[in-house]
């Protein structure tokens, strides 16, 4: 299992190098913890809406590399750890969580991240924790009626004469909210456009529903309107 941050702005992806022994999900107004050495996998109700995602873990210093369960080829100093992610945070940065093996792979907000040097090795101690990102559009009254009238009359003329955009396939780590912003769309549009694929690939994968096209899997060919 590997826990992984995609930043927009960054080609490197930031691996926790150590995982963590036990991850909490906010939902419905309460918290799960789920031990993820003993079970090796996070499940939550399906179609369950999850906020938030926290836990508490560790960055180790050069001479504890070698301990049990590190990941040495993504390790990095503790100082470069806090600094990335305590800049993410303060920038409001909206970043891909995703949590190998897991049914975790949203996109996301660092919204808290405190840390705790300690003892003689250069280790740090933290916890983070994590908003899911929706992607919303607030207009005021007047916005409002202004669009609609014009929606109205742009539907009577281009009625039957729009044309799609080509297609997509879905590639690992790709959410709806990625693709749209490379295809200048929204992820509305896109999931109204492939319910019926999204919806089915969701079931064949053993999933009450796609939660509004959450849900994508590789391999999975799109339509961009």
């Amino acid at each position: 299992m590997r826990i992984t941050l995609k930043s927009p702005y960054s080609e490197d992806d930031f691996v926790f190098a150590l995982m963590p022994e036990t991850i909490q999900a906010g939902y419905a107004a309460k918290c799960q913890s789920f031990d993820l050495i003993s079970r090796g996998t996070v499940r939550v109700p399906k179609g369950t809406e999850v906020p938030e995602i926290s836990w508490s873990g560790e960055f180790f210093g050069a001479s504890r590399m070698e301990i049990a369960g590190m990941n040495t080829e993504k390790w990095k100093k503790p100082v470069e750890c806090v600094k990335t992610l305590r800049d993410w945070m303060n920038d409001k940065t909206e970043l891909t969580l995703i949590i190998s093996g897991t049914w975790i792979n949203m996109e996301v907000r660092i919204i808290s991240f405190k840390t705790e040097l300690h003892g003689g090795y250069g280790d740090v101690s933290y916890s983070i924790v994590f908003e899911r990102v929706r992607e919303l559009k607030i207009r005021n009254t007047k916005e409002s009626k202004i669009g609609k009238k014009k929606k109205t009359k742009t539907r009577t003329k281009k009625k039957g004469k729009e044309k799609d955009n080509g297609s997509y396939t879905v590639k690992k780590g790709d959410t709806l909210i990625h693709i749209a912003r490379k295809k200048n769309t929204t992820w509305q549009k896109i999931y109204k456009k492939n319910q019926d694929i999204i919806e089915f690939t969701a079931a064949m994968h053993g999933m009450a529903n796609s939660d509004h096209g959450h849900w994508i899997w590789p391999g999975t060919k799109l339509i961009i309107p």
